[in-house]
């Protein structure tokens, strides 16, 4: 979220005081994130100790916070654990909002710092990690598994169904633009994802924990060059190669580099992955951006930067080394579907 919030800071205050005993000096909004529903800030303890807390509007499942800190109880390093409440539980909450407190690592994103041979490295070592990891039942019941759902693909042809109604709105008349002169290009991209779904749907393949989100953004480098994984709003129980197709997918127009994917691969170790896995989860990310950025867009509920930002993202997906190229070109090295 870019824009802030309408949540003063004193209902923040009074909310970290009464459930986690914090009395703090200062809480700074952070103007990052591409989430409509969730808003960050650098809170400043009173002890001048630094956290970092995570606001969630809507009906927040825990799972986000829970599973962080179950990785780290695990010895995954590369999870940040969140810090628990005065009733010792994960999240808290006020009005219509979810509150996750984690310490404060002060770092840059993926997007803002070029990994380096061993950050490459110790993303493959944490994301085998999560993959082998035994999760308890009380944890599976919270994770959603993998269907292949058509859900986005059906958005993604309502929303090309209806770009021809008229808009006054200059951001959403810019989106509709861009939808007709891709309208052709986006139904393929729908179809090869419907296509590989149903020859996924038979599949007989393990099930391992996933992050589900792990492109740039969602990792974190430190002062001393140690990477940590953020961000667990979208775990899931699914084949791994819904995780590894985000090494080299081009999300963001990074992440395309055969060489980063070697160094992957060095820290992750030897596996065989499914290409038309990989393909399809490369093809259902990007149905989803386009279904989900552009309700975004034309929503009355978010600010102006979030939508122009939205759509700046979501142009940018079909420019030279970005998503659409990096999916073509995983779906030209298909040698044979799963049986």
């Amino acid at each position: 979220m870019l824009e802030k919030p309408n949540v003063s800071e004193a209902q923040i205050r009074t909310c970290l005081a009464d459930q986690y005993g914090l009395a703090t000096a200062q809480i700074v909004f952070l103007p990052i994130g591409a989430d409509k529903d969730t808003a960050v800030y650098r809170v400043i303890a009173q002890d001048r100790t630094a956290y970092f807390l995570k606001l969630r509007r809507g009906d927040v499942e825990e799972i986000s916070a829970v599973l962080p800190k179950f990785l780290g109880d695990q010895g995954v390093k590369q999870a940040i654990a969140p810090i628990e409440t005065i009733e010792q539980r994960p999240t808290s909450s006020f009005e219509n909002y979810r509150l996750v407190l984690f310490p404060f690592v002060e770092g840059r994103s993926g997007f803002d710092v070029e990994l380096s041979d061993r950050n490459w490295a110790d993303l493959g070592i944490g994301l085998r990690a999560i993959h082998n990891v035994d999760v308890p039942p009380a944890i599976l019941r919270q994770l959603q598994r993998e269907t292949y759902s058509a859900h986005w693909r059906e958005k993604v042809k309502a929303v090309l169904a209806g770009i021809n109604e008229e808009t006054v709105d200059p951001i959403a008349a810019k989106l509709a633009e861009f939808l007709r002169a891709k309208h052709d290009e986006i139904l393929n991209i729908v179809d090869k994802a419907e296509r590989l779904a149903t020859g996924l749907q038979g599949w007989s393949t393990e099930f391992v924990l996933c992050h589900a989100d792990i492109h740039a953004g969602n990792v974190l480098i430190d002062a001393k060059d140690d990477l940590y994984i953020v961000d667990w709003d979208t775990a899931i129980l699914a084949p791994k190669e819904r995780d590894l197709m985000f090494v080299g997918g081009g999300v963001g127009g990074i992440w395309n580099k055969a060489k980063d994917e070697a160094l992957f691969y060095e820290g992750y170790g030897q596996t065989k992955t499914d290409q038309a896995a990989i393909a399809y989860y490369r093809y259902e990310r990007i149905v989803e951006d386009i279904a989900a950025t552009s309700q975004q867009i034309c929503s009355t509920d978010m600010g102006r930067d979030d939508r122009e930002e939205g759509l700046r993202q979501l142009t940018r997906q079909f420019a030279p080394n970005d998503v659409v190229e990096m999916a073509y070109r995983s779906e030209d090295r298909l040698e044979s579907k799963p049986s």
